[in-house]
């Protein structure tokens, strides 16, 4: 055969190929589309549906911290704390449980972390403190007691549960969005990867006409889910402001938080990490690249955390050394 009719053929073949791709998907767009015409001839009333979207996806958020929280203890080894073993914290605990808007002492569990560090953990009945057995040696005091009053100001608020339910909601929203618009999604991408068969270049297919308009509804998705996740993450750094703000209210001793934040974030950075391989390969992380991460991270810089604590304290650096 010669190379021509070997050209023709293969060019048949991936015409073939695109309009059996372009028959799938829509296929796929008609199904969609008769889903949701079924769904708005049923005309379910609006306001029992929105009840029961919002109950649905908060009951599978709310199932999904606790397996997730469970699933998080086993990965973790973490083992409750019994009380004859620390009477101090639990003396501790008991006192600031008192003092504030809980209504019973959470259990204290501890884990081996990589680098200290505490946590709470908050599922309706089964409020939980995990602590880094590392604290335990290095914090004194007066440092463990405001660090443990940031932890219970989380569970004061049902800030994990909050802020869980509220992604699980707006997850259940961009799945909504999604499934309205399917029968759009699937015609325009079968157009695309169609398109770009019959021409004889299926890599194509973003460069054409639907594959453009495709990678615009991808570009605007993007933009939505990046906006929301960073309002989402804005909300986690002020409820870490706001924690810290109510330790050192219940304590007394913003100075005391500040001291334990500071020896924690010493502890968590290794004494050779300037000698890490991005330094030694050149590949400093940019000042924009520093604010990126700080807009998508759920903890405000260290620094800024300990400053406002020193502010709140009337102390100057010195003091937190």
């Amino acid at each position: 055969m010669s190379a021509p009719t070997r050209s023709l053929g293969t060019r048949l073949v991936m015409a073939f190929v695109g309009v059996v791709v372009f028959a799938f998907y829509a296929l796929l767009a008609y199904g969609s589309y008769v889903a949701l015409s079924l769904l708005w001839r049923l005309r379910f009333d609006p306001v029992t549906t929105l009840l029961l979207v919002v109950g649905l996806t908060l009951a599978f958020g709310y199932l999904g911290l606790r397996v997730g929280t469970a699933q998080l203890y086993s990965q973790l080894d973490a083992r409750e704390l019994p009380r004859e073993r620390v009477p101090g914290a639990y003396r501790i605990l008991d006192r600031l449980v008192e003092r504030m808007d809980l209504d019973a002492p959470p259990r204290l569990m501890v884990v081996s972390l990589p680098a200290p560090n505490a946590f709470a953990l908050d599922t309706t009945g089964r409020d939980t403190v995990v602590v880094d057995a590392a604290l335990f040696r290095l914090l004194d005091r007066d440092e463990f007691e405001s660090l443990l009053a940031h932890e219970l100001a989380h569970l004061e608020r049902r800030d994990s549960l909050v802020q869980t339910l509220a992604f699980s909601v707006l997850q259940t929203v961009v799945s909504l969005v999604y499934f309205a618009v399917a029968p759009v999604v699937f015609l325009v991408t079968g157009l695309a990867l169609s398109t770009a068969w019959v021409r004889g270049d299926p890599a194509s297919w973003p460069r054409t006409v639907p594959g453009r308009i495709r990678t615009r509804l991808e570009r605007a998705a993007s933009f939505v889910m990046g906006l929301a996740m960073l309002l989402s993450r804005a909300h986690s750094r002020r409820r870490e402001y706001a924690a810290d703000a109510r330790a050192a209210e219940v304590t007394g001793r913003p100075l005391a938080l500040a001291r334990a934040l500071e020896k924690i974030e010493r502890a968590s950075t290794t004494e050779f990490e300037v000698f890490s391989p991005l330094w030694l390969h050149g590949e400093v992380p940019s000042e924009e690249e520093r604010r990126a991460r700080e807009l998508f991270s759920t903890h405000p810089r260290t620094e800024e955390r300990i400053e406002r604590l020193r502010r709140r304290g009337g102390g100057d650096g010195a003091r937190l050394s």
